[in-house]
């Protein structure tokens, strides 16, 4: 599942859904490389 993620104030990155961590961020992938960061909110 794609899920989009903020690092840092304005980068964004969108990749393959890898994990919860326990302090509220989530791991993505993007190709070879592994991103942490703060999940977006769906607005709906």
């Amino acid at each position: 599942m794609l899920r989009t993620i903020t690092i840092g104030s304005c980068v964004s990155v969108q990749g393959i859904f890898i994990k919860d961590m326990p302090d509220g961020r989530i791991a993505v992938k993007v190709d070879d490389t592994v991103y942490a960061g703060m999940p977006v909110i769906r607005k709906s």
